[in-house]
């Protein structure tokens, strides 16, 4: 992107997303409004918690190029943006509530903004993911809605207005016009980030993996400092990284536009690529898509980066067949990262907001967008700002019927959360009331924390995690134990939650956010169901087909099925998992009750599987991550846990696995 020079000015109008259904079409319809909406008597509610999944649904993905500014928030909830509708109002500046930019990492939802000619985005609060990939394409960001009489007045704002608070690189960055330009200068010597100088300090985990991996020296490419502290802002050595044929066909378009047409991946043997998201998408995709043509589109994402792959070198975990047909993935790219790639201490960046599922394993595993990707596939690092640090310690032990997704949608809900105050925070989880947990119930929790707007979540490593790394690998123990990182005595951490394991009760998210959760037994209401979906990176894993195995083998033995009207599936995150049920008997359980067996496959979390709600009526309980609106279909969905949804799947109504005593809805 040009750089923007030393003040910006935006000439177009302002649009308002507001609350109001009828002020938004106002605007799309050509009228201006007159009144300060953001503050003063004339204010009106500005909509919040507006997810990259409404900016750009899946479908729009298909796309990586300027075709993504036809279809800049076509699924803002209310159905009101039409296509072109931004891109032909002449809008330069968009305004909205808290939270812009929450759930998944994809760098599709600022670049449709700025593609459809928007060149400022102000928010109460804007999420730390959609943040860094606006500075990275040159879209420029703000909290400080008093720019927006300014702007009305026809002022030139200063750039500096918006570097104002950011660290030196991001602020550099943002000067330059996007990161591509300042990694140019960077590579040339021309800009050189700032030396880290933190004098030694007692550190948190997160802290000392990052002060290992910090890039010391530029010329040498020697890494590790004495120290890192909050908002220090440096390059660090990535260990491994991951992309996904959503995004690897973008960050490839981006690679040869912004480093030439010769541009090679640097290292391609910690370089890795997944077939995972679009699997099954032929399966649910609507004729309405066939027919603008995004059948073919999305089949082309899959190509592209299969060439990809083969040029640069890098292993490809593709689709796979069993007894000569297909059987989906090979992986969930989160679910095989733990499984076969990650260790303990490493940094690892993958192209998903979900990457941080790595977590588990004591390594520090974060998203990033497909520009922060096309650079790291060339100098190996990512930019890192340090994070703070919010710290959980758990105590107690939890209830028969509850489990992690219980204890994460407990988290989520609390004020720190709910507030924005969480943005950008590292969510370190320890305590001994999770020391006996198994890894996927650990996974659990690093998965989720993107939910709460978090930077990423970690849990320091231990026997456990050794233990599984010998068995699932063939790991050597004692150079697994050299491996980990353990947080300072005296570390500082921004904030500490004590949480007794043993006051968690079963919990539900309701439609909308992750971070609606409630007791199940204040629902207030039988809600009935006709969708029940156990599966996703987050609820596809081992354990979790244990406790779905578990309640439909009881169901089972007592001669329940899954209710009439109700459509259970259950999706595994890798062929390892469905390995493991298939050998402790789980497959035929499932089928006997009455369950649709997926094979591996980000499917219906992302609308684009089998368990995806195809009408407004429907309504889903599934144990995946998120449930923004639009995100898995038009229907309302409730987030609950493995045990839940198994449940609820043979009641017909959102239950317990005690409930099922109880007569027939």
């Amino acid at each position: 992107m040009a750089n923007p020079g030393p003040s910006a000015s935006f000439g177009g109008r302002i649009l308002f997303l507001t609350e109001d259904p009828s002020l938004l079409e106002a605007q799309l319809a050509g009228k201006d409004l007159d009144a300060d909406l953001t503050d003063g008597p004339t204010a009106a509610p500005l909509l919040g918690n507006i997810s990259t999944d409404e900016i750009t649904p899946g479908w729009v993905c298909y796309y990586y190029d300027e075709t993504l500014g036809r279809y800049c928030l076509v699924g803002l909830r209310g159905g009101k943006v039409a296509a072109d509708a931004i891109k032909n109002g002449g809008f330069s500046v968009v305004v909205s509530g808290a939270s812009k930019g929450c759930g998944s990492s994809r760098e599709t939802a600022p670049y449709s903004e700025l593609a459809a000619g928007v060149k400022l985005v102000i928010a109460r609060s804007i999420e730390k993911i959609y943040r860094q990939n606006a500075q990275n394409i040159g879209l420029l960001t703000s909290t400080d809605l008093g720019l927006v009489a300014r702007i009305r007045q026809g002022e030139a704002i200063p750039i500096e207005e918006f570097t104002r608070g950011l660290d030196p690189i991001s602020a550099a960055i943002v000067e330059h016009g996007g990161l591509f330009a300042y990694n140019k200068a960077r590579l040339a010597g021309a800009v050189a980030p700032p030396a880290v100088t933190t004098a030694p300090r007692a550190m948190t985990l997160c802290e000392k993996i990052l002060a290992n991996h910090a890039i010391a020296d530029a010329r040498s490419g020697a890494t590790g400092v004495p120290a890192v502290k909050p908002g220090d802002a440096f390059f660090a050595r990535a260990d491994v990284r991951f992309s996904h044929e959503y995004v690897t066909p973008m960050a490839e378009s981006l690679l040869r536009l912004g480093f030439g047409p010769d541009a090679t991946v640097s290292e391609p043997e910690s370089v890795y690529a997944f077939r995972d998201h679009l699997t099954f998408l032929d399966r649910i995709m609507p004729r309405a898509h066939r027919d603008m043509g995004l059948d073919v589109q999305a089949r082309k994402l899959a190509v592209v980066q299969d060439a990809f792959a083969k040029r640069a070198g890098i292993k490809l975990y593709g689709e796979v067949t069993r007894d000569g047909r297909p059987a989906g993935s090979e992986a969930i790219c989160h679910n095989k990262v733990v499984e076969e790639i990650a260790l303990p201490g490493q940094v690892v960046v993958g192209t998903d907001s979900h990457t941080c599922m790595a977590g588990a394993l004591g390594c520090f595993a974060f998203g990033v967008g497909s520009t922060d990707m096309a650079n790291a596939w060339v100098t190996r690092d990512v930019r890192v700002t340090v994070p703070e640090t919010a710290r959980f310690v758990f105590t107690g032990a939890l209830s028969p019927d509850v489990c992690a997704k219980d204890v994460m949608l407990h988290v989520l809900r609390q004020p720190f959360f709910k507030s924005g105050a969480g943005i950008g925070k590292v969510l370190e989880f320890a305590g001994e009331g999770i020391a006996s947990w198994s890894l996927d119930e650990r996974a659990t929790l690093t998965n989720m924390a993107v939910e709460a707007g978090g930077f990423t979540g970690i849990i320091e490593a231990d026997e456990a995690v050794v233990v599984y790394l010998v068995e699932q690998r063939g790991l050597d123990a004692g150079e697994v134990r050299k491996r980990i990182v353990r947080a300072d005595p005296g570390a500082t951490y921004c904030a500490t939650f004590e949480v007794d394991l043993g006051t968690v009760v079963p919990m539900v998210a309701t439609p909308g956010d992750p971070r609606n959760g409630v007791p199940l037994g204040e629902l207030g209401e039988r809600v009935r169901i006709d969708i029940a979906y156990g599966g996703s990176c987050t609820g596809g894993k081992k354990a979790d087909m244990d406790m779905y195995a578990r309640v439909l083998g009881d169901a089972l033995a007592r001669g329940k099925r899954v209710a009439p009207g109700v459509h259970l599936y259950l999706q595994f995150g890798s062929q390892d998992i469905r390995r493991y049920a298939e050998a402790r008997g789980y497959l035929e359980v499932f089928a006997k009750v009455g369950a649709e067996l997926v094979d591996p496959s980000c499917g219906a979390c992302i609308k684009a599987g089998p368990g995806s709600s195809d009408s407004p009526d429907q309504v889903t309980v599934s144990a995946q991550n998120r449930n923004f609106p639009g995100r898995s279909g038009p229907g309302k969905m409730y987030l609950a846990s493995p045990l839940v949804v198994a449940a609820s799947a043979i009641a017909g109504r959102i239950a317990l696995p005690g409930d099922l005593d109880a007569a027939a809805p």
